[in-house]
């Protein structure tokens, strides 16, 4: 930004984006594919009389692969680059921060808030995880935003941090609104009012007190700080502040990259087809039987006055051969095509998708170790989605380490004993604790270079409970030692773990004295 912001120049970054937006069609496709993805097939489809079935298969098989790319549990763990000064010294800095990662990583429950994360990619297109300061808390939180609510100051180019600005709309009411203007010393706030449908537009639809809000955030050509500003039409909210962070607060994926374009193709797009051939097979099959599968009589009716079905009942004829007073019309069979073509259609669907009986647990398992393959086979397709997902985390956490160097500032914390302070103690005959509480600056991250990696934990295909069986056996067999089993036994397994290694460490340090 090259000139200080304001509502009206706000307001024309704004429809530039959704003119964007419209240009790609997002949000019809984003509207028709949320419709088929909740089981709403036919909406705004005269059927004309035909019936409206829905076998929603696109549910299903969403719903299988994101839970396939977010099976494995994902763990962050930070380190100091190899060539940094005296890295052993940072040993423990780097605990502190890697306990509080898990920390905010279990505090905003990102493992679920992945699913919902991947299935706005898979349904949307996109997915996007927004995080901000929590000032009345202290800590950083994360939220789920919608692709249709964030616009690129670049919108040909995907990458986050390469965006000249970024702008995040929302739905307020009037009335906070309001209060925030005023506590941010805006005298105008009284000027905010509702307007309508946020596009500009008054919708009869929309009564209620509500104004569309618009967060603007860019970079500072002159420090590299992320700026930001809120306005609603015609009037700030918040006046341009500095954020204090030099990376936007903002994760992006898109399930698949289009070009030129920051927004994806949503996996559900092109399975729509699909979805309505096998309806409409399913509807004309229906209509067919409905109208055609039950006998039908036809009479004489100079013979019969008039026919009743009711169980029972006598007919009179007037004179003549009964039998050919009346008859039954043999039903109209359905081809087997139909039937046939409807499962192919189906299965095949699901074989593009590698949502295979094998991989959805419908095969017989007569052989597990065949199964477990044909799975893994299955899933192979995934794969590039699922390196996506652990790219969006490792720039989750990057983001996070942003709001720790820059917002924690000195705070108390557990940190090892001192050397000195164990000598002293054991000296005195006392049992040095592993942890004492200290004073520590987060602020060292700031400047600190750090390493982050990602951690796949249990799969779908390995649990904890089969990670300790191997370790029991390696124990056992004694080709680990109990040191080395209690430092790889996940947490919650064993009582004191932390202070049952401090002991034995310590034992061992006395015999080799």
């Amino acid at each position: 930004m090259r000139r200080e912001p304001t509502p009206e120049r706000v307001w024309e970054l704004y429809d530039k984006g959704r003119r964007f937006k419209e240009a790609v069609d997002l949000y019809e496709t984003v509207n028709t594919n949320e419709n088929f993805f909740i089981g709403k097939q036919w909406e705004g489809v005269r059927s004309n009389g035909l019936p409206t079935p829905v076998f929603n298969i696109l549910k299903r098989d969403v719903c299988f692969l994101v839970s396939l790319v977010t099976s494995d549990n994902l763990t962050v763990e930070a380190a100091a680059l190899a060539a940094s000064a005296n890295t052993e010294k940072l040993r423990g800095p780097v605990r502190v921060l890697n306990e509080e990662l898990e920390r905010l990583f279990e505090h905003n429950r990102v493992t679920a808030m992945l699913r919902e994360f991947a299935r706005d990619a898979a349904v949307r297109g996109d997915g996007c995880m927004y995080s901000y300061w929590d000032a009345d808390e202290g800590t950083v939180r994360t939220e789920i935003l919608k692709n249709t609510m964030v616009h690129f100051g670049n919108p040909n180019e995907r990458h986050v941090q390469k965006q000249p600005y970024i702008l995040i709309e929302s739905r307020e009411s009037v009335e906070e609104l309001r209060r925030r203007a005023k506590s941010f010393g805006c005298e105008t706030f009284e000027d905010i009012v509702p307007d309508g449908d946020g596009t500009g537009a008054e919708n009869v639809h929309e009564t209620d007190d509500k104004a569309t809000k618009l967060f603007l955030m860019w970079r500072d050509r002159e420090d590299g700080l992320i700026r930001g500003y809120e306005c609603v039409r015609g009037c700030t909210v918040r006046p341009a502040f500095c954020m204090g962070l030099r990376l936007y607060p903002l994760v992006w994926m898109s399930w698949d990259n289009v070009q030129d374009s920051y927004h994806g193709q949503a996996m559900l797009t092109g399975l729509i087809p699909n979805q309505i051939f096998i309806n409409k097979m399913w509807a004309m099959s229906m209509l067919s039987l409905m109208t055609t599968a039950y006998p039908k009589i036809i009479y004489d009716r100079t013979r019969i006055p008039k026919w009743t079905n009711q169980v029972g009942q006598a007919i009179g004829i007037a004179g003549g051969d009964v039998s050919s007073a009346a008859r039954a019309l043999t039903p109209a069979t359905i081809s087997p095509q139909v039937t046939t073509f409807i499962a192919a259609a189906i299965d095949q669907t699901n074989a593009n998708l590698g949502a295979t009986n094998v991989a959805l647990g419908d095969a017989r398992p007569d052989n597990t170790s065949a199964i477990i393959a044909l799975q893994r086979a299955a899933a192979t397709p995934s794969e590039i989605t699922k390196q996506a997902l652990r790219e969006c985390v490792e720039e989750l956490a990057r983001v996070y380490l942003e709001f720790i160097g820059a917002f924690y500032g000195v705070r108390t914390v557990d940190m090892e004993t001192p050397a000195r302070v164990r000598e002293a103690m054991e000296f005195a005959g006392l049992t040095p604790p592993e942890e004492v509480p200290g004073e520590f600056d987060f602020g060292v991250f700031r400047d600190m270079p750090m390493a982050l990696k990602i951690d796949v934990g249990a799969s779908a295909y390995f649990s904890e409970i089969a990670s300790i069986q191997t370790l029991d056996n390696l124990l056992i067999q004694g080709k680990i030692d109990i040191l080395q089993y209690l430092e790889r036994i996940p947490d919650g397994y064993v009582s004191d773990r932390r202070g049952l290694i401090a002991e034995i460490r310590r034992e061992r340090e006395r015999k080799e004295e």
